[in-house]
């Protein structure tokens, strides 16, 4: 499986032209390893996505980590640090009727 192509969008009030967003940190991709593994995990790709962004949405809100990410070795994103707590169970999808994927 290989990585996606990332398409930049423009943002309508400027921002950064490197990445189109109005407020953007410097480019950085996850890892494609994590991302095959996760998606393992949830095949579901708009789920894996939802379950991704909302878990990096409430790291950056000052959540804590459910993992340690000084015991892996390298610098992880919070994207990275989402996939690798879905691979390791940490967190799972509940949808609407309760079902868990």
């Amino acid at each position: 499986m290989t990585a996606p192509n990332i398409i930049p969008f423009p943002s309508a009030q400027g921002g950064n032209e490197a990445t189109g967003f109005a407020h953007s940190p410097p480019l950085r991709l996850m890892k494609s390893d994590l991302i095959e593994k996760a998606s393992k995990v949830i095949p579901h790709p708009p789920v894996l996505i939802n379950l991704v962004s909302r878990r990096v949405r409430q790291l950056n809100q000052g959540r804590a980590p459910l993992i340690n990410p000084a015991g892996y070795g390298m610098r992880l994103g919070q994207g990275d640090i989402a996939l690798i707590e879905i691979i390791e169970g940490k967190i799972t999808p509940e949808f609407a009727d309760g079902a868990a994927e």
